[in-house]
């Protein structure tokens, strides 16, 4: 029986068996025949990203961006849900399941989305699922995924189970376990903000907002379309952020000052946002800033809050906390998985 964690997100989707992990975006496509894939694709990932179920085939992550003539990729809840994130947990997660084995997965989903859709979620994944992967080499293997059990928490529990469980989801960190600790996960769509009190949950300090790093990148895309005349896809932006510079059609565009502009805003922005949730909230000892989101904007968010900010760590991939956080707390509730 093995344990599994899987962050289904907006932006990237993420799974790990605790030893390894992957990350793709969380885009879905049409499967088309790919001729020649040893040249077109070089590089690309060596987990399948070509998956059959239910009938139909489907191109995920980088391959459905390259490959597909129709994607899907969407910032709505219940959409996501509906139409995308069966696709991409089965993706991610058929990796690491052998072949007819049941598999114990914890996942998370946004605070305010928490309560409407965990139920959904646990239904739509805790199955048997008859899948087919389709190989980078073109080897085609049939599979039953099992996902025997699966628990779904409020999403930024994931960075706290993280900080304070060890692989054995035994407690690692006193400091965790007697404190009273502010999470800041800003993801993709969704900026989470909650508390953990001695390990409880605080419903009065929890709220999920729309200042995931998408709002960042929105106003992004709209000044690039103001320049270029050109829509540019979100999740066509990410590695065009990291890097500073864009070319479209041809020229290429310096996107450092309007991403500092919008990563400034956006800081601003979650910092009101968080000082005025936890206004009574005056004794938390510490604030921890996770996410994908939170490792971009940390440097300029920490300096807004009122409280004591933990530092990130250089070292980790902040995209990786709650999904890491996910498979320790598995351990934890099923220690003989």
């Amino acid at each position: 029986m093995k344990v599994l964690g899987a962050d289904i997100g907006f932006g990237y989707t993420k799974a790990t068996d605790g030893r390894q992990f992957q990350v793709f975006k969380s885009v879905v496509g049409e499967a088309t025949e790919v001729q020649f894939t040893d040249v077109l694709l070089p590089g690309a990932s060596q987990h399948p990203r070509h998956i059959e179920y239910g009938g139909q085939g489907y191109f995920v992550g980088e391959l459905a961006e390259t490959q597909s003539r129709g994607r899907g990729f969407t910032l709505d809840q219940n959409q996501f849900l509906i139409q995308y994130a069966k696709t991409l947990a089965l993706t991610a997660l058929a990796p690491y399941a052998d072949d007819g084995d049941p598999v114990r997965l914890v996942t998370g989903l946004p605070i305010n989305f928490f309560r409407r859709y965990k139920d959904s979620l646990t239904t739509l994944l805790q199955a048997r699922h008859q899948i087919t992967l389709i190989m980078p080499n073109g080897e085609r293997k049939d599979k039953n995924l099992l996902i025997d059990r699966v628990r779904v928490i409020p999403q930024p529990f994931g960075s706290m189970f993280n900080l304070m469980l060890n692989d054995f989801g035994k407690p690692s960190s006193q400091r965790f376990l007697t404190e009273k600790i502010g999470i800041i996960d800003i993801g993709f769509r969704t900026a989470d903000y909650t508390i953990s009190e001695k390990t409880k949950f605080s419903e009065r300090g929890s709220l999920s907002s729309d200042s995931g790093i998408s709002a960042a990148y929105t106003a992004i895309a709209h000044l690039l379309q103001e320049k270029s005349g050109v829509t540019i896809e979100l999740y066509r932006l990410y590695e065009a952020v990291t890097r500073g510079n864009i070319k479209i059609k041809g020229k290429r565009y310096d996107l450092t000052g309007y991403v500092q502009q919008a990563f400034q805003q956006l800081a601003v922005r979650i910092s009101t946002e968080v000082n005025r949730l936890w206004a009574d909230d005056w004794d938390i000892d510490a604030i921890v800033i996770t996410g994908g989101g939170g490792a971009a904007l940390a440097p300029l968010l920490a300096p807004l809050l009122e409280g004591e900010v933990l530092p990130m760590p250089a070292d980790v991939d902040a995209r990786l906390n709650n999904v890491s956080g996910y498979w320790k707390y598995g351990q934890h509730l099923w220690p003989a998985a």
